[in-house]
């Protein structure tokens, strides 16, 4: 095919390498000695990069709030990160969630991202804790009372599963940010058009905050489709096709995976996007990977060093 002939490449392929950009990470804590070394070889890893701040999620029912807590403090006591505490209002009272705030201040924490929260383990639905924060919009206003914490919260593009109505969901997340949330991090979604549908949406309705993109890059296909059913994400056909055949072929699924949120990113990026929040699972191999092509790389000091991956992804 002649140079005449050839489609165009798509904006997200053609544009020049981005200089703008800004990350953030998203680890959980770990459960085993063997867990959390491998979450501090992917803290170190990702730490070159310089990202705005690190999140560590908290478990169903608080049910991880001992090792979230140890693994937060660590980071603010041993890095130079700024860690960001996940924080629910599952199955604890105001004075219990009030003490963890308090904790966090106490500790250096600024930064909490506040959420709801998923019903425990056993539990079919979420019911709010008599004499606890109901809502996330509840925590958001709790939180800052106790102290001027930088807060974010969730958005989802494609509509809480959960939620009456996509109208109903945006109203929820206006009454999160009125409460004094600055930015909200969304559910991971693999459709670049809803996310911005989405942003449209939120705009038109008096919503001005950062959206910031929440990015899972995909190795396990299977695992994805089922966190996708859980939080109502959808997972276009041509995904699975992608995956289709590579089950037992490790390998290959991390480089269709590099490729995909590559691709997903630049398209992000060319829609206006500038801030990216990355579902590490622990792992840094694909984050860092999609980060080089985001234009986000260590200072060449650092780069220069030569530095063992952490994990083969997810």
């Amino acid at each position: 095919m002649s140079a005449a002939a050839r489609p165009p490449m798509p904006l997200a392929v053609t544009a020049p390498l981005p200089a703008d950009v800004r990350v953030s990470f998203e680890f959980f804590p770990p459960k085993t000695e063997q867990m959390e070394q491998s979450l501090w070889a992917c803290v170190q890893r990702l730490a070159t990069l310089q990202p705005a701040f690190v999140s560590v999620t908290y478990g169903a029912g608080g049910s991880t709030r001992e090792r979230t807590h140890a693994t937060v403090v660590r980071i603010r006591e041993e890095t130079a990160l700024e860690p960001a505490a996940h924080l629910t209002c599952v199955a604890a009272t105001r004075d219990d969630v009030d003490e963890v705030a308090r904790h966090y201040w106490q500790a250096g924490i600024r930064h909490i991202v506040a959420l709801r929260g998923d019903p425990p383990e056993g539990a079919s639905r979420y019911l709010p804790h008599p004499g606890g924060y109901a809502y996330a919009a509840d925590l958001v206003a709790g939180l800052k009372r106790i102290a001027d914490f930088r807060i974010s919260v969730a958005a989802y593009p494609e509509t809480h599963p959960e939620a009456m109505s996509a109208r109903a969901d945006l109203d929820n997340l206006k009454r999160k940010l009125d409460a004094g949330a600055s930015q909200a991090i969304t559910q991971f979604f693999f459709d670049v058009e809803r996310f911005f549908r989405f942003r449209d949406r939120a705009a038109a309705a008096g919503i001005d905050v950062p959206l910031v993109p929440g990015i899972l890059p995909v190795t396990n296909f299977n695992q994805v489709r089922r966190f996708a059913g859980l939080c109502g994400a959808s997972v276009p056909r041509w995904m699975g096709e992608l995956f289709d055949g590579l089950d037992g072929d490790a390998e290959t699924r991390r480089l269709v995976a590099a490729s995909l949120a590559c691709d997903q990113c630049r398209a992000l990026y060319a829609g206006g996007v500038r801030q990216f929040h990355f579902y590490t699972l622990n792992r840094a191999d694909l984050a860092y990977a999609i980060c080089h092509v985001l234009g986000v790389r260590p200072p060449r000091s650092a780069a220069a060093e030569p530095v063992q991956a952490a994990g083969s992804g997810v």
